[in-house]
């Protein structure tokens, strides 16, 4: 399994808890797509919102993307550029070094969608090529073997993927005829498509069903939505995380709850956040640090945050949660031990929080123990933890606040 500290480097934090766990990284996704210009030089994000039932009909595209110590990004050029922790070859630059700042990956310039795991990185090409790379302990690259690639490897042959989620050891994707594919690591169930096998190293259908519009994975759990609104999770749920009211695992999808007006959902390390059409925001799993955003212990079922109507992304990193509103501005809560709740403490946070009084943030954004988001016309920002300087700002040292990032020409 990948530790949950990048290599020579001591993780935030790390609390006593009751139950198992071990590292996730967020993945996030809604089902609807809003294409937003945003300039960072030549650097744009396309960020994929979540209110309204007309969103369900085609997958997010995230332009930045984070892990534990890595964060990349694409520009408005289609060139991806990334930087931080390069332990297990995750910036895809060829190398295993670390980088302060931006660089280039690659040549190419078809590159329209990513997801970062803990310790690697996947992303989607414009012609629907998928591909992966960094570490491959569990067979999570999709690549037929269990070998390290310091560079992008292609998944299989096929040309019709539409979205990408990477986790810790495992990865999951749709493609543009619905169905929806897992690979890596099985020890839980996380693939979708019982217990064997215990590692899968290429990808595997989930089901039959044509009918997936998005999906996210966490630690040892995954999530999905479906064209008609449905919600349905499998894979570990020691912490309530599946939100079917149990904490029974499940091998396959299981339906949460009846709704039909789920939008978009996203995976931490033992919870999951969602969004419905009307812009209601709801949370279930872990709760040690308050990353539900409601006080209390763990939740078995959908719990909403708050009562605003006005929620139109989420992402979940680890033990953090952001979103997005209507009007444009952005909240986190949950663990803020490296100060990624941007509120000029290390208090964890069991309610929103909103970072500064920008309204101009976008629903393309990555949380974590870092986290970064998109502003429109205003670049690409980072704050929080930069042991591994996954900020992007040349140093190693961790951000309070927003700090925008400068890429080369």
């Amino acid at each position: 399994m990948t530790p949950r500290t990048t290599p020579g480097r001591p993780r935030p934090d790390a609390p006593t808890r009751s139950r198992w766990w071990l590292p996730v990284r967020r993945i996030a996704v809604a089902a609807a797509t809003v294409v937003a210009a945003l300039a960072v030089g030549s650097l744009t994000g396309a960020a994929a919102a979540s209110a309204g039932p007309a969103a369900l009909s085609a997958p997010a595209v995230a332009k930045v993307t984070s892990g534990y110590g890595h964060t990349c990004a694409i520009r408005t050029d289609g060139s991806l550029g990334c930087w931080g922790s390069n332990y297990f070859g995750e910036l895809g630059d060829g190398t295993t070094t670390a980088r302060t700042t931006p660089v280039r990956i690659g040549t190419a310039t078809t590159w329209a969608s990513l997801d970062g795991g803990t310790s690697y990185t996947c992303a989607i090409r414009t012609e629907g090529t998928l591909w992966c790379w960094g570490n491959n302990f569990r067979g999570q690259l999709g690549d037929g073997t269990t070998t390290g690639r310091t560079a992008p490897v292609q998944v299989g042959t096929a040309t019709n993927w539409a979205q990408v989620s990477a986790g810790d050891s495992h990865t999951c994707a749709t493609r543009t005829d619905g169905t929806l594919w897992c690979w890596g690591f099985n020890r839980f169930a996380q693939l979708g498509v019982g217990t064997d096998p215990y590692i899968a190293t290429s990808p595997v259908q989930v089901g039959t069903a044509t009918t997936w519009a998005s999906v996210a994975t966490g630690y040892a759990h995954t999530c999905a939505v479906r064209t008609e609104g449905t919600l349905w999770c499998w894979g570990n749920a020691t912490d309530g995380q599946l939100g079917v009211g149990d904490l029974t695992y499940r091998a396959t999808p299981a339906q949460v709850g009846t709704a039909t007006t789920w939008s978009g959902v996203t995976a931490g390390y033992a919870f999951t956040c969602a969004v419905r059409a009307e812009g209601t925001l709801w949370c279930w799993g872990e709760n040690g640090y308050g990353q539900l955003g409601v006080s209390g212990s763990h939740r078995i079922t959908p719990v909403q945050v708050g009562e605003a109507t006005a929620w139109t992304a989420v992402r979940a990193g680890f033990d953090t949660a952001c979103a997005t509103r209507t009007d444009g501005s952005l909240w986190c809560w949950g663990n803020n031990s490296a100060g990624q709740l941007a509120d000029g403490t290390t208090t964890h946070r069991y309610a929103p929080v909103r970072i500064g009084t920008a309204t101009t943030w976008t629903p393309d954004f990555a949380a974590g123990y870092h986290v970064c988001g998109f502003r429109t016309g205003g670049g690409l920002w980072c704050w929080g933890n930069n042991a591994n300087a996954q900020l992007g700002d040349g140093t190693t040292t961790s951000r309070p606040a927003p700090g925008q990032v400068t890429f080369p020409a």
